[in-house]
């Protein structure tokens, strides 16, 4: 068994992995489920590469016990997954009996096989009945939202003690709405601004009814794709604002009205123009900053930034990836992204293990409130992983999972209270708007037939697992 350095992670340390719903469960229209957004958006030619589409994904709803019992060979301890509001109550009409059966076997099959369920209440896939009625512009659908969750809750809540309100809002509100590269696919930065408060609001309205409904303690949090915004020349004040604005837009926009009570300052200044201001009405940032138990961190890179635009003719081998969190806030007169001499994933996004290990000390020294911090997301696709003779090779992702547990380990030897890290992600799968063409997980899936095989990676995250519990046994 190899040897690492994580000896500085807790005993109670938490090992899991993470998927989403719309990615992996398929039936998209089976059992009385309807259309969430996703479903709406991938009908939209071009929308999704190769028009690829969530109908089947990697048929979990059908394999579901086979696939804890994957969770189970690998040695997960928790599984991360989200519930499907356009399943639970299509169209946001009536509870459908069915999608929360579903839900309520999963839970019993992990409690059997002693992981710990920890439940996403929305990962991204809003019914598209309420789309067509402004979605997340339009401050009802936070309200919708609060009685989603408490419907869940009425079902699971006795056996899930661990609730995250949203994942990631950054993308289901800035690039949905502004950049239209996710669902729906809008380009309304007015509308982008109002999706991002009233997901906040309806964060607050979720925590504050799970906790009066809760008949013994629930720990309640949120998941924030988090980026440090590094700036290219950071003795060049063009480069420093760039970064400034990124971190205020990408980053403090969420972590602030949260943990803070406050949206920053100078973010309201940078976006006076798109109306986010006048969408706060008196009591709402009490309520959205009602108290969490725990932050969950998205990380996957960091972010180069600069305020110049790229030298012309830049080779194409050193021009960033487009970022998909562009939008008309940060637009290519303030901000672009050069690239660094780093390695890259599939993605082409950055591999900089200590990037992560940056991002959890700087939010421990940044905000004294702090709830304890759990890695919710972290993970890497590459190219090339096909099953040979029963095994998939892909020493790359191995040694980009070691790289990153062992940065979670640095940081909490600086101090940060890191409880926990979710591998993205337990199976290949539906990679929203890149289809099937990127994979993440840890276990291969044969598109064709199903077929699950897990990697040398996954072998690797139970060995890692492996050693922690050796080390405290």
């Amino acid at each position: 068994m190899p040897q690492t350095l994580i000896t500085h992670l807790p005993h109670n340390f938490v090992w899991g992995s993470a998927t989403a719903a719309a990615q992996i469960e398929g039936a998209a229209h089976n059992d009385g489920k309807e259309d969430s957004i996703w479903d709406a958006f991938a009908r939209v030619p071009g929308a999704i590469a190769q028009g690829d589409t969530p109908e089947v994904a990697v048929d979990h709803y059908n394999r579901m016990p086979a696939d804890v019992e994957v969770m189970k060979r690998i040695g997960l301890q928790s599984y991360r997954f989200s519930t499907s509001w356009a399943r639970i109550k299509p169209g946001d009409r009536e509870v459908n009996k069915k999608g929360l059966e579903f839900y309520s076997r999963l839970v019993d099959e992990l409690l059997d096989a002693n992981i710990l369920p920890w439940l996403t209440l929305y990962h991204w896939d809003l019914p598209q009945a309420l789309q067509e009625k402004g979605g997340w512009a339009n401050r009802d659908t936070a309200y919708r939202f609060r009685d989603y969750a408490a419907t869940v809750h009425e079902v699971l809540g006795d056996r899930v003690d661990h609730w995250t309100t949203f994942n990631e809002p950054l993308c289901s509100s800035l690039i949905g709405y502004a950049a239209g590269e996710h669902a729906p696919g809008l380009q309304d930065p007015r509308a982008a601004l109002a999706a991002v408060h009233h997901q906040h609001l309806a964060h607050g309205l979720a925590t504050t009814a799970l906790r009066e409904l809760a008949a013994q303690p629930l720990e309640i949090g949120i998941t924030l794709n988090l980026t440090n915004a590094v700036p290219n020349d950071p003795t060049d004040a063009v480069d420093l604002e760039a970064a400034r604005r990124i971190d205020a837009l990408w980053n403090r926009m969420f972590l602030e009205p949260i943990l803070l009570g406050a949206y920053p300052v100078d973010l309201l200044d940078d976006v006076r123009d798109y109306g986010l201001a006048e969408l706060i009405l008196p009591g709402d940032l009490q309520t959205i900053s009602a108290p969490i138990d725990f932050l969950g961190v998205n990380h996957y890179h960091d972010d180069n930034v600069s305020g110049h635009p790229l030298p012309a003719g830049t080779p194409a081998g050193l021009q960033p990836t487009p970022s998909p969190k562009s939008s008309p806030f940060v637009g290519s007169e303030y901000v672009t992204f050069p690239s660094r001499d780093l390695p890259r994933t599939a993605m082409g996004w950055e591999v900089n293990p200590s990037g992560l290990r940056t991002l959890l000390v700087r939010l421990t020294q940044q905000y004294p409130t702090l709830p304890p911090l759990y890695v919710t997301e972290n993970g890497a696709s590459y190219d090339g992983d096909v099953v040979i003779d029963g095994r998939v090779s892909d020493p790359e992702r191995a040694a980009y999972i070691r790289a990153h547990v062992e940065a979670v380990n640095d940081a909490v030897a600086d101090g940060a209270d890191v409880r926990g890290y979710f591998l993205w992600s337990l199976l290949d799968n539906f990679e929203w708007a890149w289809g099937f063409d990127k994979r993440f997980g840890i276990v291969h899936v044969d598109y064709d037939t199903q077929v699950r095989t897990i990697k040398d990676s996954g072998l690797e995250y139970a060995s890692i697992i492996a050693e922690h519990t050796s080390v405290h046994a």
